[in-house]
């Protein structure tokens, strides 16, 4: 067994694997930027060594000073997690060519399958479904708008180098192929360093399900069943579970025998992800399901499949790295219940899912409670900070249960019982999301967020309870218990009840006041935290804190009319406009790069670009002024 390991990774996925070379006593090293000098994954591990810079490609991308880290300290193995250096095989390489040992796939296998188009080929050869579409060298902007128009809309663009949804496109009809292409090339560049593209055949009622393979030096190749991460976001996986609903015996046992084959065709070795479309116009059907790609690499969603194997995936990793053969036979691998789980991401909802950074000045996870299994990874504690050069994830919510839906009301109390600010989350948008009637069904596509639409966004005013609980604690009347109910509707205001003195208070949040007359009945209301900068209060996932109203405060200030302002730190990528261009409502005027994703800002209304101060590759801040659009005379 490897007796000591460097992490070439941070956040959550770092302190998962220290966690398990921890328990079986392997010696662990952290690499970090400036930016994490404090992080929770430094603190965890045996030892820790500065690599760079804050941005990534100035320290986690950096392949030479993460070896000379792992030489520096002593260390047998490199572990890559997942994202930055994980797939990349000249890193993979050079990692073995320095004497160490690689937590893995053979380089030869990531290349196989790190570009889409040949990875497809490899499996039209090993007798692998594949989606219908174009995968040919001829990149011209005429041949591929010429290969969509044969294969009829809508189409995928997709970087060939591409995933995690970076670099893909949904095209509707001709007319927005260009613009499309020139996008997805672009982010595709700045992601990957590739801006060869592959065009497919858009599957309209599509499932995404996903088969975990894993391999070991012996050529002994196993699956561990399919996920299904259909519930997806502008192809960001949202929640994922296992198994995949509606999966029967027959279909499970097909697309698990292709996904070996798969690995097999590429001698694969180690933890791999086949992913899979399906059809689900007609229900899953093993004839209805494609190839899509592989991802030479351990999944951020890799906990469902571990509690419903009950095995240690990083654990079989760092066996098979060591040259152990697999610690299961494919027939000693078997389902047990279900397990689901949600990505919490630092993003605002309400701002059409913006990236939120700052410090998390309140973070509070669900605890276990009537014996539910609760399991949190996540990379940060209060006090902590998010920050701009990183994904935005704050944690994955995991629970497992006997059945689907005990699994799914144990998560949307995990996530109505997440606390955080004055970072917002995603956590209410994920409450609602699994309310949802046709997730409850299992009747998803990865569409169903999308036309779900506003009723995933949560309410943007508080509920009569929240405001209740908060005025009983600010007039010294505590509110009974800690209620988790599903929101109720009404109007915020003056409260009659029936008391001869009734008493008000004028709360402020949000840039809103709200006027509360306090009741003495002994309602279940919300549970209310006193914090430094307030009272917080959290329903459905949802964290709101009051302060008293003060008049003249800042509650209330909005941006003028027409001011186009930066909604957080990034760089400018593309200006679509010149000053004193006629605009209309919804074009585009400026694309914001930040958080390893592109933020088009659009016109408003339509009129005149009377102020222009975005440069392409200028650096802005949070609330800077970018545009100023005046209303037609």
């Amino acid at each position: 067994m490897i007796a000591s390991l460097l992490i070439a990774n941070r956040g959550e996925i770092a302190c998962r694997i220290i966690r398990t070379a921890r328990a079986l006593g392997i010696r662990t090293v952290a690499v970090y930027s400036d930016a994490d000098a404090q992080a929770l994954h430094v603190a965890q591990a045996d030892e820790a060594v500065h690599i760079g810079a804050s941005p990534a490609r100035e320290s986690y991308l950096v392949g030479e000073r993460i070896i000379a880290a792992a030489l520096a300290t002593g260390v047998e193995a490199i572990h890559p997690g997942y994202g930055f250096l994980s797939e990349n095989a000249e890193f993979a390489e050079a990692v073995i060519e320095a004497g160490l040992v690689w937590v893995g796939p053979r380089p030869d296998s990531i290349r196989a399958m790190g570009l889409k188009d040949a990875a497809k080929q490899r499996m039209i050869a090993a007798g692998v479904p594949v989606t219908p579409g174009y995968l040919g060298a001829d990149q011209s902007p005429e041949r591929l708008r010429a290969e969509a128009d044969a294969i009829g809309y809508p189409v995928l663009i997709k970087a060939v180098a591409g995933g995690g949804g970076k670099g893909m496109r949904r095209v509707e009809e001709a007319a927005a192929f260009d613009d499309a292409l020139l996008s997805c090339q672009r982010e595709a560049a700045a992601a990957f360093g590739n801006t060869d593209v592959l065009i497919e055949k858009y599957i309209l009622s599509p499932r995404h399900i996903e088969v975990q393979v894993f391999g070991d030096t012996h050529g002994d190749v196993v699956h561990l069943f399919e996920r299904d991460c259909s519930l997806q976001r502008r192809h960001q996986k949202v929640i994922e579970e296992a198994p995949a609903p509606g999966m029967d015996a027959e279909t499970r046992a097909a697309i698990c025998d292709a996904a070996v084959r798969a690995a097999k065709a590429v001698d694969y070795v180690g933890a791999g992800t086949i992913e899979f479309i399906a059809d689900a116009s007609k229900g899953l059907r093993a004839d209805r399901i494609w190839f899509m790609e592989m991802n030479t690499r351990l999944q951020v969603e890799h906990p469902v499949t571990e509690e419903i194997t009950g095995v240690d995936l990083i654990e079989w990793q760092l066996r098979v790295a060591s040259g152990e053969r697999l610690p299961k036979r494919q027939d000693e691998l078997a389902i047990n219940g279900w397990a689901m789980e949600a990505r919490l991401y630092a993003e605002d909802p309400a701002t059409g899912f913006l990236p939120s950074i700052g410090r998390l000045d309140y973070l509070c996870f669900p605890k276990p409670y009537r014996g539910r299994t609760v399991r949190i990874e996540t990379g940060v504690r209060e006090g902590d900070a998010v920050s701009a050069f990183y994904d935005p994830m704050i944690a994955k919510l995991v629970t497992h249960a006997p059945t689907r839906a005990l699994a799914i009301a144990n998560l949307e109390q995990m996530t109505a019982r997440t606390r955080c600010w004055p970072v917002r989350t995603n956590a209410g948008f994920l409450t609602l999301a699994l309310r949802n009637a046709g997730f409850a069904s299992g009747e998803i596509d990865t569409g169903l967020i999308a036309r779900e639409g506003e009723a995933l966004i949560p309410a943007a005013q508080p509920s009569d309870a929240v405001l209740q609980a908060v005025a009983r604690v600010v007039v010294g009347r505590q509110p009974r218990g800690d209620r988790h109910r599903r929101r109720t509707s009404g109007k915020s205001g003056f409260r009659l009840n029936g008391d001869a003195a009734p008493i008000m208070v004028r709360l402020a949040e949000g840039g809103r006041s709200y006027d509360v007359v306090v009741g003495k009945d002994d309602a279940d209301l919300p549970r209310v935290t006193r914090i430094d900068a307030g009272w917080a209060v959290t329903e459905d996932g949802v964290t709101r804190v009051f302060t008293l109203y003060r008049p003249g405060g800042p509650e209330g200030a909005v941006a003028g009319d027409g001011a186009i302002l930066s909604p957080m730190p990034g760089r400018i990528i593309a200006v679509d406009v010149a000053e004193g261009a006629a605009v209309t409502k919804g074009q585009k005027l400026v694309t914001l790069e930040a958080m390893k994703m592109e933020h088009g800002l659009t016109a408003p209304f339509d009129g005149v670009v009377a102020e222009l101060h975005a440069v392409v590759e200028g650096q802005v801040r949070e609330g800077m002024l970018l545009v100023r659009i005046e209303k037609d005379a």
